[in-house]
C-alpha cells in the first residue's frame, strides 16, 4: 500500500486540530489506499474521514475528523502529484524534445504524458500509456477538461507518426470520454506530406463528430530545429501550403458552427502569418481556448494593447477643461495621468522572434497615439541556438538575445516577453539567468507577461 510522507499542517485545520503531526505517513482515507492527489481530494470531500497513517517510529494512528463538507483537511505532502509523473514512451515523428541539443539541464528532456497535468496544467496527452481504469478515473472524479494530442484519426498512421502499436485507440478513448461528457480539447502537429491535405481533412471530421463536448481542435506546424540528425526527414511548409490549410480549417469552421455556436477547428497564428492573411477577429477564438498552442495570441496581443491605449485616451478627453487635485483622483486615474505624463521622450527596446516582427511594430503605431515622444525599437531576434527555422519568440535562448542585440541601441529599458523564461524561474533555455543577461547587456531588464495595460505601463516606466 502506497504511503504519502506528510511535510505540512495549515494551522488550525481540521488535520492540526486532529492532531496529526509533520513526519508522519497517510496509509488510507476510509479505508482506501490513495494513488494520487485526485484519489486524495475526492475523498477528503467528505464530512466524516477516516485516516490512518505511520508515525516516524513506525505506530500505526488512527483519526476521525468531523468537517463541513468540502473543507479542506489541510494535509501538505511531499509531492504535490503524490505521485511520480508519467513519461512519454512514445517516439514521435515530430517530438520537439527530441529535437534539442546535448547538455541542457535535465528537466528538458522530461516527456510528460500524464493525464492528471493535463487537468492541472492544461498539457496535452497522447492517451497512449493510459489503461482503461486510468480513463475510469477520470469520468469518475470528473476531470475536464481533458488535452488530448491526436495528430491524426487515422489508427495506422497515428501508429507510425507516435511509433507506438497502441496508439491506434485513440479513436475508442475519445468516444467514451464523449460519451461521459467530458470536456475535451485536441491539438494536431501538422507534418507536411505526412497527416495534412486529406489525412487532415479526415481528422477534423472525425474530431467534429464529438463536438461540443470536444471544445477545439487546434492545427499548428511542426517545429524543425537544426538537431535532426538521424530523424525522420521532414519538409517545411510554405505560403501555398498555409493557404491550403487555413481554408480546410475555415471550412469545417462553418459547418460546425452552424450546428453548434463555436468555431471548433482553430489554425495557430503562424499559418496566417505564412500566409499573409490578416489574423481572424476575436469572435472566432471562442475564448482563447488554445492559447498556449499559439491560437488567437497575436489578435489577443492587438487588442489588450489597443483597448489599453484608448482607455488612456478616453480618460484623457475626459478630463479636458477640469482641475482636479492629485490626492482626489483613484488609483486608475493616477495610472493614466502617469502614462499621459510620465518620462518625457523616453526610450525602450524589446526582442520577439522573426515571427513576431509585425505584431511589436503593431504595438509602435499603437503607442505613438498616445505617448509620440517614445521611442520603442523592435529588434526581432534569429534563432541560432535552435536554427533558423524556429521563429517563435517563446523558443528564444538568452545567448541569442545576448548576441542579436550587440550594437543596439536599447533605450532606457530593455522589455523580455515572460515566454522565453522558465515558468518558476529566471532562467532560459540555454541555462543562461536574466542576471546574466543584465550583466551581458548593461541595461535595466523588464519581464513583461501581458500585452495590455500592464505593458503599456512597462514601455513608459510607469
Amino acid at each position: 500500500m502506497k504511503e504519502h510522507l506528510i511535510v505540512g499542517i495549515t494551522q488550525g485545520s481540521p488535520a492540526d486540530i486532529a492532531g496529526i503531526k509533520k513526519g508522519e505517513r497517510l496509509i488510507s482515507l476510509n479505508g482506501k489506499e490513495i494513488l494520487d492527489i485526485f484519489d486524495y481530494d475526492f475523498i477528503a470531500e467528505d464530512e466524516n474521514v477516516s485516516l490512518v497513517t505511520m508515525s516516524s517510529d513506525g505506530e500505526e494512528k488512527h483519526y476521525e475528523i468531523e468537517k463541513e463538507e468540502g473543507e479542506e483537511l489541510g494535509l501538505l505532502f511531499e509531492e504535490s502529484l503524490m505521485d511520480n509523473y508519467k513519461s512519454c514512451y512514445n517516439k514521435c515523428i515530430f517530438c520537439f524534445i527530441d529535437q534539442n541539443p546535448q547538455g541542457m539541464r535535465e528537466t528538458i528532456y522530461f516527456k510528460d504524458d500524464d493525464s492528471r497535468l493535463s487537468f492541472l496544467q492544461g498539457n496535452y496527452i497522447t492517451m497512449t500509456n493510459m489503461k482503461d481504469s486510468e480513463i475510469d478515473r477520470i469520468i469518475e472524479y470528473k476531470l475536464a477538461p481533458i488535452n488530448i494530442s491526436v495528430h491524426t484519426t487515422n489508427p495506422e498512421l497515428r501508429c507510425s507518426m507516435l511509433h507506438n502499436r497502441f496508439a491506434g485507440r485513440i479513436m475508442e478513448h475519445i468516444e467514451k470520454l464523449y460519451k461521459a461528457e467530458i470536456p475535451m480539447n485536441a491539438q494536431i502537429v501538422l507534418c507536411k506530406g505526412v497527416n495534412d491535405g486529406e489525412e487532415l481533412l479526415r481528422s477534423l471530421r472525425d474530431l467534429a463528430a464529438f463536438a461540443p463536448v470536444m471544445g477545439s481542435v487546434s492545427v499548428v506546424p511542426v517545429g524543425l530545429t537544426k538537431y535532426r540528425d538521424g530523424l525522420c526527414q521532414l519538409d517545411e511548409f510554405n505560403s501555398e501550403d498555409a493557404e491550403d490549410v487555413i481554408d480546410m480549417i475555415e471550412d469545417i469552421q462553418k459547418e460546425v458552427y452552424d450546428k453548434y455556436g463555436i468555431h471548433f477547428a482553430h489554425a495557430s497564428d503562424e499559418w496566417y502569418i505564412m500566409a499573409g492573411r490578416e489574423i481572424p477577429s476575436e469572435d472566432n477564438y471562442d475564448g482563447y481556448n488554445q492559447l498556449e498552442n499559439g491560437v488567437g495570441m497575436t489578435r489577443l496581443l492587438y487588442n489588450e494593447f489597443t483597448e489599453a491605449v484608448d482607455t488612456v485616451l478616453e480618460y484623457k478627453e475626459s478630463q479636458k477643461g477640469l482641475k482636479r487635485l492629485i490626492h482626489k483622483r483613484s488609483k486608475e486615474e493616477k495610472i493614466y495621468d502617469a502614462i499621459l505624463t510620465k518620462n518625457p521622450g523616453r526610450k525602450v527596446s524589446t526582442v520577439c522572434g522573426l515571427l513576431s516582427k509585425d505584431n511589436r511594430h503593431y504595438i509602435c503605431k499603437e503607442l505613438s497615439r498616445v505617448r509620440p515622444d517614445v521611442e520603442f525599437f523592435v529588434y526581432p531576434i534569429e534563432n541560432k541556438f535552435f536554427g533558423p527555422k524556429i521563429t517563435v519568440t517563446g523558443l528564444l535562448t538568452g545567448s541569442d538575445i545576448v548576441s542579436g542585440l550587440q550594437g543596439c541601441e536599447l533605450g532606457d529599458a530593455l522589455l523580455i516577453p515572460s515566454s522565453c523564461l522558465k515558468a518558476d524561474e529566471d532562467i532560459f533555455l540555454d541555462d543562461m539567468t536574466l542576471e546574466e543577461l543584465k550583466n551581458a547587456l548593461q541595461v535595466e531588464t523588464v519581464i513583461v507577461k501581458s500585452y495590455g495595460m500592464e505593458y503599456l505601463r512597462n514601455i513608459l516606466g510607469v
